[in-house]
């Protein structure tokens, strides 16, 4: 169960980082670009920094924060579902390798 919620953990990280960034939806930013993003957000504000600023502009301008949000966590979620698969397939392999043993 760990791994899941690590995964959920580092999830809400990157999209709060997303969200944070200077990255439009209207720039319609590649998996790439959007990774880039994330890395850039997290090295410039930190993890709490990011979740900072998405409390602040929930706060201040509520309807235009949900949207932003919704865009960042499905952008997220597409830009590193790879790491997502490879997670979850390390997890199994280990439970085989556990019965097997």
């Amino acid at each position: 169960m760990r791994p899941n919620k690590n995964h959920f953990r580092i999830s809400a990280v990157r999209t709060d980082a997303l969200f944070a960034s200077a990255l439009q939806r209207s720039n319609e930013p590649t998996a790439a670009q959007v990774q880039e993003a994330v890395a850039a957000a997290i090295r410039e504000f930190g993890r709490r920094g990011c979740a900072a600023r998405v409390t602040q502009e929930f706060g201040d301008h509520p309807e235009i924060a949900i949207t932003r949000m919704r865009w960042a966590r499905g952008r997220v979620d597409d830009a590193f579902a790879g790491s997502r698969l490879a997670a979850h397939a390390h997890l199994l392999g280990r439970r085989f390798i556990a019965r097997a043993a």
